[in-house]
């Protein structure tokens, strides 16, 4: 049988995208269709456009800083319209980079939607049917509304960077990374931020004293922050919204936010019609090269639902294509990813958590959290942590976790050392850069527990 193209790619954020152009780069005749904007997830309404922000809401403590280090200076009023308009102007650059890369490489893009007709069809919203040997699903998540009352007056973290003005008051609904960060970056830009999360402590699945520590800080920035608490009712009163917590408290704010996590994006894709397996939350069911039940169809990314992470759905993209088209099948290594959490503090994590490393294998913790030099000369109560877990038995570094100014940066170096299997003697090993944060991971020499 003869198809349109080897690979049909549904989705152009930068699973699809860099799976399109180095299967392109093989020879292979490639299509991908977007029915948004070219970057996806990551370049349009995540990442990007959410560092900027942190970045912005970051300077007012650094004038704050400057003035403490002698500088004659003081704070100004944050413009956000001057702000959001240099914003969306650099995603519009990084659209049109992805644009170029696709055509560079070849690929045939179409600006539509496209969905599943048959194991190799694929139906655009134009209405033209086109037929692949491949089809490869990477339209990655969305955020998920939840079931609340007259939820559709909240907005999510998709619509945040479309507002025409700033809240003066907003009530954050959760407690995942997406919530902490926006708490964090709209506190900083002068919105008086409430946060709500049903749950005992913020960033669930992380270290526990991680946790603590950041939710303390931003409780000392002002994020007025409450955990075991949820709303029950919401209204639209006088243009604002008033909203009645699980702990009876009733305040009116300007926006509430609902950050409650993501979904895959697979509504109305037309998976069934192919007989691909899903999973209970709309999940691609994949193997580890990335292949569904049926043997044409393959998924990456956030659709996956497995490790929602842009460095990640590009790793598995690349895996994608050395399978199916350099016939060297390369099943997807999920282990030891390092990972940044924007909050502020920032935190940087690889590995195991202590809770869950103790429930694995006996451990020994060795922590430190003190006032960096920088801001405690300032006059600043700010505080850094910096955590290493270790396995008794081997010594090999389990995990490690930091609380600090630019802790994804250091993570990243970390988790070079940690995916090699280093040792707590090989962080000892290596002699202190001196005066740093980063110096205490290789200075701390005696554990503060075992267990």
């Amino acid at each position: 049988m003869s198809f349109d193209y080897d690979l049909f790619v549904i989705g152009g954020g930068s699973g699809g995208v860099r799976a399109a152009r180095v299967a392109a780069a093989t020879g292979a005749k490639v299509a991908l269709a977007e029915e948004y904007r070219m970057g996806g997830t990551c370049v349009i309404r995540g990442c990007v456009p959410k560092k900027l922000m942190v970045f912005a809401s970051e300077f007012p403590n650094a004038v704050q800083d400057a003035a403490a280090y002698g500088w004659d200076v003081s704070n100004g009023d944050f413009n956000w319209t001057d702000f959001r308009g240099k914003m969306h102007a650099e995603l519009d650059r990084l659209e049109g980079i992805y644009r170029r890369l696709l055509d560079g490489s070849e690929v045939t893009a179409y600006d539509a939607r496209a969905t599943i007709k048959d194991a190799h069809t694929v139906t655009l919203s134009t209405g033209e049917d086109i037929t692949a040997k491949h089809i490869l699903v990477a339209v990655g998540g969305r955020p998920t509304v939840p079931d609340l009352p007259n939820a559709h007056l909240g907005i999510t973290s998709n619509d945040i960077f479309l507002l025409d003005e700033l809240p003066k008051s907003i009530l954050i609904i959760g407690g995942g990374y997406i919530a902490c960060e926006f708490a964090g970056i709209l506190n900083g830009l002068g919105v008086e931020v409430t946060q709500y999360y049903r749950g005992e402590q913020i960033l669930r699945g992380f270290d526990g004293e991680a946790r603590g520590l950041i939710a303390d800080q931003m409780r000392e920035k002002g994020v007025d922050l409450h955990c075991g608490t949820n709303i029950v009712e919401m209204e639209e009163r006088d243009g604002k919204i008033w909203t009645k917590a699980t702990n009876g408290t009733e305040q009116t704010f300007d926006k509430v936010m609902l950050a409650t996590g993501r979904s895959p994006n697979t509504d109305g894709l037309g998976l069934e019609n192919a007989g691909v397996e899903m999973g209970r939350y709309g999940q691609i069911i994949v193997d580890e090269y990335n292949q569904t039940n049926i043997p044409s169809i393959y998924a990456v990314g956030d659709v996956t639902d497995r490790v929602q992470l842009t460095p990640v759905a590009i790793r598995e993209a690349m895996a994608f294509v050395e399978t199916v088209f350099k016939g060297n099948p390369t099943p997807v290594d999920h282990d030891l990813i390092p990972s940044a959490v924007f909050t502020q503090p920032e935190f940087g994590t690889v590995g195991l958590s202590e809770e869950d490393a103790r429930e694995i294998e006996p451990i020994e913790v060795y922590s430190t959290s003190f006032r960096p030099m920088q801001t405690l000369f300032a006059g600043r109560d700010d505080r850094v942590m910096m955590k290493l877990i270790v396995s008794q038995e081997t010594r090999k570094v389990l995990g490690c976790h930091i609380v600090a100014p630019q802790a994804g940066e250091m993570i990243q170096m970390v988790g070079i050392a940690v995916k090699m299997g280093a040792t707590k003697e090989d962080f000892d090993r290596v002699c202190a850069v001196h005066p740093t944060m980063a110096e205490e991971l290789v200075t701390m020499k005696s554990p503060v527990r075992t267990s």
